[in-house]
């Protein structure tokens, strides 16, 4: 049996990294995708593997993504290798820009879609203290933060504003419906 790739979208500061570590320490069928991204290895946030824009470039050449695209100036890559983490069964967890839905869906097929929302002042809040940008980048990235899916995306619209307990029992009992979704 193959497992799901799962695509995790939502506003910069929604805490999309924080919801799907807590998925992970809650359901061990999940599994994270570390996405190799063209930012400063110290700039914090998520796990991820920083690279040079011309190592990127090369990368992507040689076929080493499944899926890739740019946003907010940077370019994200998706391993190959999450190909044979699915066919081993595992569901896996991706933070994906809206924008790259289809592409993902044309790839990986049908996938479950969670879209996290939070409250503005909440994001407002959370871009402050997470310290990787100022006012005006803040400012622009909360006025993309209520752009809409691409036509076509069905989502699981979960908001996490409350507590992270929550938020991801909801996303269980959305993602495995069949299944008990007691947090361990």
């Amino acid at each position: 049996m193959s497992g799901r790739m799962i695509a995790v979208v939502g506003p910069s500061g929604v805490g999309k990294d924080t919801v799907m570590q807590a998925l992970v320490d809650a359901a061990p069928q999940l599994s994270l995708v570390r996405r190799v991204i063209t930012r400063e290895a110290d700039a914090g946030g998520e796990d991820y593997d920083a690279v040079s824009v011309p190592m990127f470039m090369g990368m992507q050449a040689a076929g080493e993504f499944a899926l890739s695209w740019q946003a907010h100036g940077l370019r994200y890559g998706i391993p190959a290798t999450v190909d044979k983490e699915l066919k081993q069964g595992r569901d896996l967890l991706v933070n994906l820009s809206r924008s790259v839905l289809p592409a993902a869906q044309a790839r990986f097929g049908a996938m479950p879609v969670l879209l996290l929302t939070a409250s503005p002042a909440v994001l407002r809040a959370r871009l402050m203290a997470r310290g990787r940008e100022a006012g005006a980048e803040i400012d622009a990235r909360l006025a993309r933060a209520g752009f809409a899916l691409p036509g076509g995306i069905n989502a699981i619209h979960i908001d996490n504003s409350g507590p992270i307990a929550d938020t991801v029992r909801r996303a269980l009992a959305a993602l495995y419906p069949q299944k008990d979704v007691t947090l361990t």
